[in-house]
């Protein structure tokens, strides 16, 4: 039977993968409302988790430092981008796209790292990389643009975990903080399309209602089963499983959605998934070739 972190990490990729026929439901409110209810309620929910879990003085803490309340700043706004380029493309049609930023995403992480935290990378690393940006390269040829939603994902998505490598707080609280700082500008964005006679929540039926609402659930549930996964298998396993997601939505938007998915289209996904292939293989085969550590003697 799999671990609980193994059901943990792979529930939390089939909702994210599956999560586009959710916002799908929703297309007929604007993006920009919809990420407005998914701060607010998240917001109230994970404030009741930290009240239920004993959590709050901690987060209270932390608020007091300014160092931590700007990393989470730069976190919020970054998650709030990263959050309205999702939306937006599932809801007008781009799921495919979408999924793309998410394959590239974990290319694109270890690139920031060589750039940022001084990291280097192994020959076929690099070559990986390539692989990724030729891919790229040649979808803009083939689209005729950037694919802009899913280069705005993958870099939104990745300097946000730039950013959470120097944050302290464990996943709730670090959470818990980050739509904390988007709650106000979020219920007074609400408010104020309400009372200009735009907003959505009471005013297009009962179902959409409780949708928006849920908004709160579809977005902390899979966080809170990730972190809890993250704890408890490798991070090696969690980066293979990581591929659960964007092949879903990929899928979704090509079989369910019916969006167009030429023979161009595949060879340039295709480059882009032999640079993943490429990186996870020579990741494996450095980690058995390393030597094992051995263990600091009893003194």
């Amino acid at each position: 039977m799999p671990s609980k972190g193994i059901l943990h990490a792979f529930g939390a990729y089939f909702i994210w993968g599956l999560v586009p026929i959710y916002w799908k439901l929703l297309k007929h409110v604007p993006a920009i409302q919809l990420i407005g209810h998914r701060i607010v309620w998240s917001f109230m929910l994970l404030i009741i988790l930290l009240f239920v879990m004993r959590k709050w003085p901690e987060l209270r803490k932390a608020v007091s430092s300014p160092r931590i309340f700007l990393i989470y700043f730069a976190a919020a706004v970054l998650c709030g981008f990263n959050w309205f380029i999702y939306v937006w493309g599932v809801t007008a049609g781009y799921i495919v796209e979408c999924s793309l930023g998410y394959f590239i995403n974990p290319l694109l992480s270890v690139l920031l790292g060589v750039l940022f935290l001084g990291e280097r990378l192994r020959l076929f690393q690099w070559i990986s990389i390539g692989l990724a940006a030729a891919g790229v390269i040649y979808l803009t040829l083939v689209y005729g643009r950037l694919p802009w939603i899913a280069l705005g994902l993958a870099f939104t998505f990745g300097f946000y975990g730039l950013v959470k490598k120097t944050a302290p707080l464990n996943s709730l609280n670090g959470l818990t903080l980050e739509t904390g700082i988007l709650f106000l500008p979020g219920l007074l964005f609400l408010l104020h399309q309400d009372a200009v006679g735009l907003g959505a929540f009471s005013h297009v039926g009962l179902g959409s209602d409780l949708l928006m609402a849920g908004a709160g659930l579809i977005t902390t549930v899979p966080l809170l089963m990730f972190a809890s996964a993250a704890q408890r298998i490798p991070l090696t396993t969690i980066g293979i499983m990581h591929y659960i997601t964007p092949t879903l939505q990929l899928l979704l938007g090509v079989l369910v959605y019916k969006e167009a998915f030429s023979a161009d289209r595949a060879v340039g996904f295709g480059v882009v998934c032999i640079g993943l292939i490429v990186f996870c293989v020579e990741s494996f085969v450095s980690r058995r070739a390393a030597p094992v550590k051995p263990l600091p003697e009893l003194s």
